[in-house]
């Protein structure tokens, strides 16, 4: 080495100090590499709720409607409870009375479970959950197929109750309502938005 040169005269290189700069906003890549991509979902806010239209709230307020006709009709069947029991013993002359006012029991509570079970399915699905509107196809479904049968196998009862067959006829009127309402399209594509909105908040 001659005086007065340097490691820089000889075609040395200093080592780079600490990590490479990345650009800022609006600045130039170096080297031709595209930024990296931020992860889906994030840096952007929620999707906003969209207004329910007005096939859910028909569709609800049915159920709704059905809901109460059938909690006013079971607090009028079991009220009662004495002619049920001699009902049951007609039907079955070997069942005794205590055997039948325990069957009427079960089955009172039975149907509370089943009353607080549809309450629950009609709250989730008033709150857009697709999976409690599928519940209510199938419940609905069930109650028309029931209603249906009963109205033509009790079409010739003499004893029939005037007031509960009035309430099973609404009820049956209301349960179609609310099933074809909650089907059609405007109702579909805002459960459909409604999940979507969920799953991208809850990211």
């Amino acid at each position: 080495m001659t005086a007065g040169q340097g490691p820089d005269q000889q075609g040395w290189q200093q080592p780079p100090q600490g990590p490479p700069a990345y650009p800022g906003p609006g600045q130039q890549q170096p080297y031709g590499y595209a930024p990296a991509p931020s992860a889906p979902g994030w840096g952007g806010p929620p999707p906003e709720p969209m207004e329910r239209p007005l096939t859910v709230r028909i569709g609800i307020g049915a159920f709704v409607a059905t809901f109460v006709l059938g909690l006013l009709a079971t607090v009028v069947q079991f009220s009662d409870t004495d002619g049920l029991v001699d009902e049951l013993q007609a039907a079955d002359p070997s069942i005794t009375e205590d055997v039948a006012r325990s069957a009427l029991t079960i089955g009172i509570v039975l149907g509370l479970l089943l009353i607080g079970l549809q309450a629950l399915f009609i709250w989730f699905a008033w709150n857009g959950r697709n999976w409690a509107r599928i519940v209510l196809f199938v419940l609905g479904g069930l109650g028309i197929l029931s209603g249906l049968a009963s109205f033509s196998g009790a079409a010739g009862a003499a004893t029939a109750n005037g007031f509960l067959t009035s309430l099973s006829v609404f009820s049956l009127i209301l349960t179609i309502v609310g099933v074809v309402a909650l089907a059609l399209k405007p109702s579909s594509d805002w459960y459909r938005h409604e999940g979507w909105r969920r799953r991208a908040t809850a990211r």
